[in-house]
């Protein structure tokens, strides 16, 4: 039975549990029923959606959540509270984490349905929580989240204003930000000291982001704005003997600070001070006949556009655990953008042969040495391998690795358990050339 958190409860349910709101875990617990209904509405809950809610504490916004989510996900750190909620939200489709919201792993939420996040964050630790929980290894598509009103401005901070910096920049890459709301302190039990606001972060479309290398991206962002008064020729010196040019071509003033540039800027500088593309429809490949015999040579772009038969090589590479390390396609990729794959793969050059081109890819794409490679499996020509003979290999590796700008979305080790359990409710995650690949005997043995 799930009870409405008013204020009177929330007391009653503290009272019975003899404890009391801790300020050392920045709780403030909500108790306006008619802004939880809000703030649940936020998230358009939808038939198979999976809902993770940080830090449920008593549970105002838990009871909606667990009567339209078909699956609810709830991480709660207060040792205090657990039993509390174990014992109210004893259901099946509910499960319940006893541990700190920073230390979650976010592999566990692949591979149960659409995932949406909602939380009344800490003060302390929002920064680090939507850092995590917003980054590329996040499967979320929406996160509803109550914050410190300062940290909710800075998001949704427009350029030239007093709380726009890299945080905003950075996150809106991303993410469309909007500030739902502003909540007064009456609405929580204890009063907090600081104005609280409501905002959604929804993640946008392969569209609306323009392709550039992440790392250098963030790296000039937060360097420009690590001393807001100085001048970005002054904070960037890498780009002083262009930095005229550069100013000339994304049509700032060589005077500019970093406050007056808006985030299509910052993405132009980007590009200018760190060119990185993808993929080139210009490379070579060797067009091969049915019995995989190179006939002649022609461009990626002919290839693809006419279906002609080529060459492919995929790595699956396992740690000492036994796990298989995934990536996430790159947004930018021209086949299969944004969908987890093998660890490694690629077409093979004109002029190459399988065992080269393997090693080269791994090298690549995840900026290892190779270790020895043992080939598994083949896959023939068919639409669903973009008509590419494919050799499969497998090695042994543990990382780290350094996967290469533009190529790979993020990357992480699974066991072969969840795999398996995962590309059978949401086949539409992966590649469809890797499910082939789970699908070879020396793969699905393993399965």
């Amino acid at each position: 039975m799930f009870f409405e958190m008013t204020l009177s409860e929330t007391k009653r349910v503290l009272e019975e549990l003899s404890t009391a709101p801790t300020k050392s875990l920045g709780q403030n617990f909500l108790h306006d029923q008619n802004l939880a209904r809000s703030i649940v509405s936020l998230l358009d809950i939808q038939p198979g959606d999976h809902v993770v809610e940080v830090g449920p504490g008593l549970g105002a916004l838990t009871e909606l959540l667990a009567a339209t989510a078909t699956k609810l996900t709830l991480i709660e750190k207060d040792s205090r509270l657990v039993p509390y909620l174990r014992r109210v939200y004893d259901a099946k489709h509910i499960t319940i984490h006893h541990m700190d919201a920073l230390e979650f792993d976010l592999r566990e939420l692949w591979g149960h349905g659409p995932v949406k996040i909602v939380g009344n964050l800490p003060y302390y630790i929002s920064s680090p929580l939507i850092a995590k929980y917003a980054s590329a290894l996040s499967p979320a598509s929406i996160l509803v989240l109550t914050l410190q009103l300062e940290l909710a401005q800075r998001l949704g901070a427009t350029r030239g204003s007093k709380d726009y910096g890299a945080m905003t920049i950075c996150v809106g890459r991303r993410w469309d930000i909007r500030l739902e709301r502003k909540l007064p302190a009456s609405v929580f039990h204890p009063r907090p000291k600081v104005e609280s606001a409501v905002i959604t972060m929804r993640r946008k479309t392969r569209e609306e982001i323009q392709p550039l290398d992440e790392g250098a991206f963030e790296s000039l962002v937060r360097r420009g704005f690590s001393a807001r008064r100085k001048q970005l020729h002054n904070l960037l010196p890498e780009l002083r003997s262009v930095w005229d040019s550069i100013c000339n071509d994304i049509g700032i003033k060589s005077t500019a600070r970093a406050e007056e540039l808006h985030s299509a800027q910052w993405e132009s500088l980007t590009h200018l001070a760190a060119p990185s593309v993808a993929q080139h429809g210009t490379e070579l490949f060797d067009v091969v006949d049915e019995n995989d015999c190179v006939i002649r040579t022609e461009s990626r772009e002919s290839v693809h556009v006419n279906n002609l038969l080529h060459r492919a090589v995929h790595m699956l590479v396992f740690n000492e655990n036994g796990d298989l390390f995934l990536q996430k396609r790159s947004l930018w990729k021209d086949r299969n953008p944004g969908l987890w794959d093998s660890s490694a793969a690629g077409h093979v050059d004109t002029g190459e042969d399988y065992p080269t081109a393997a090693p080269r890819e791994l090298a690549e794409e995840l900026g290892i040495i190779p270790p020895p490679l043992t080939p598994i499996g083949r896959l023939v020509p068919c639409s669903t391998t973009g008509w590419e003979f494919i050799e499969v290999y497998r090695t042994e590796h543990n990382g780290p690795f350094n996967p290469a700008p533009m190529e790979l979305e993020t990357g992480a080790f699974f066991s072969l358990p969840h795999i398996r359990l995962w590309a059978s409710r949401s086949p539409e995650d992966f590649s469809p050339v890797f499910l082939k690949c789970l699908q070879l005997p020396s793969i699905a043995s393993l399965l």
